[in-house]
């Protein structure tokens, strides 16, 4: 069944590649399709285009084809196109007449469109929940090893002197960033599309804050233009939200995965979290964290391809939009998949402990034997002058750490201003 189906047959391998894997797509996006085609009907039967008898047709109809959704029984077989024409026939052959009216002034352009957004709302929020989580993990383990030195590098050289609550603080507070980006993608996804038809309205006398109020967006997208040139805006907002995500994520891996390694050796994990290598029985692998590292840059290149696929686009609605849902939806999947495994390992991070007398430390003290220097009275340039020639000549001995008191330093971490401000971004 198709919806645009004017009594000719399309050629079969002109239509497998037309349709290619949206029926598979589309189940993603079932549940959000009958949820805002219900909230269509009650419109419907407001400014009466339907009667309370069929809106109480379609009511039972949807509702119960939501429940074959949660139930997993809702299948999208191969004679259909997608999931809006299979939910329209089961409408029509268990009401008859009734479910030939469940289109009326719609277009397929923003059924899809609806529907992606309310699933991009959803699942914005459970991402922004779920770092949250992350985010109170990070903290917690901040607080816990705050006093435990960690070398601090640039360029890979060791630099200057870190701590564990220093580099967990880091990213909690990376997060926050992370957090107005997804809430910022969430606001531009919070406006209903629906009622904009194939991007050019309707005749019929719609009543668009009906549905806005009943779908629980904030706002409406008011031009019906506007409303379809969203379509791809949405997505590489989305995706530029998550990859920044992704970013931090990423790149906190690869610290673990550093650390990991016995020439640094600062942390380490349980046996039961990673994995050995089939001819080299002493190896701890920090697949998970690799992983992690491999999935998160592979979602921060999906803004890219959005961009790609939409970049050169004149208005109204072309195929190419169809492109953009796999990847969204998957990527999705991928992040909520990550930041779970994220917080479910981390928090069983074992800090080892750092001589720091060792050799390759020893310079580690430099800058603050400059500072000692300063406050004594010396300049900064000849203090370093000293100090760099004491290095250079072997001489340099270093003192005892010294205390840094300074906002945000390594003896006042102000983890609860981190935790203020990840709040407020929360809203």
């Amino acid at each position: 069944m198709k919806l645009w189906d004017k009594g000719f047959t399309i050629d079969q391998q002109i239509e497998q590649f037309t349709v290619g894997n949206d029926r598979e797509i589309d189940m993603h996006i079932a549940i959000y399709d009958v949820q805002a085609s219900l909230a269509h009907a009650e419109m419907l039967a407001a400014i009466g285009i339907i009667s309370s008898e069929e809106l109480q047709q379609l009511d039972k109809g949807l509702k119960g084809i939501a429940l074959q959704i949660e139930e997993g029984t809702f299948i999208i077989e191969s004679q259909f196109e997608d999931v809006h024409s299979k939910i329209e026939y089961e409408l029509t052959k268990e009401y008859g007449e009734v479910g030939k009216k469940i289109h009326t002034a719609r277009s397929r352009n923003d059924q899809v469109l609806v529907a992606l957004q309310l699933f991009y709302k959803d699942h914005l929020k459970q991402v922004i929940t779920k770092t949250n989580t992350l985010f109170d993990t990070f903290l917690q383990l901040a607080e816990t090893h705050k006093k435990t030195i960690l070398p601090g590098y640039t360029h890979l050289q060791v630099a200057m002197p870190s701590s564990f609550g220093l580099w967990f603080s880091a990213y909690a507070e990376l997060l926050v960033d992370d957090v107005y980006m997804l809430q910022a993608a969430l606001k531009t996804v919070d406006q209903n599309p629906l009622g904009s038809a194939a991007g050019y309205g309707s005749s019929f006398p719609i009543d668009r804050n009906f549905t806005t109020v009943a779908l629980g967006f904030s706002t409406l997208k008011y031009n019906v233009v506007a409303a379809q040139l969203s379509r791809g805006k949405n997505e590489r907002t989305v995706a530029s939200a998550l990859g920044g995500l992704c970013n931090t994520l990423g790149r906190f891996a690869m610290d673990i995965c550093l650390y990991m390694s016995q020439n640094f050796g600062f942390i380490s994990f349980p046996d039961k979290l990673t994995t050995g290598s089939s001819i080299m029985p002493h190896k701890k692998n920090p697949d998970v964290f690799e992983l992690i590292r491999g999935k998160c840059n592979r979602i921060q290149a999906l803004h890219t391809e959005m961009l790609l696929i939409t970049n050169n686009l004149p208005s109204g609605y072309h195929r190419d939009f169809q492109l953009l849902k796999e990847h969204s939806i998957t990527a999705f999947q991928e992040v909520i998949e990550v930041l779970d495994i994220f917080n479910y390992a981390i928090k069983q991070i074992i800090i080892k402990d750092i001589d720091l007398k060792d050799e390759k430390y020893q310079y580690l003290y430099t800058v603050d034997s400059i500072n000692t220097l300063v406050m004594e009275g010396h300049s900064f340039r000849d203090a370093y002058q000293q100090i760099g020639s004491q290095v250079q000549s072997g001489t340099y001995t270093p003192e005892q750490a010294k205390e840094h008191t300074h906002i945000g330093s390594l003896g006042n971490l102000c983890l609860d201003k981190i935790k203020e401000k990840f709040d407020l971004a929360l809203g």
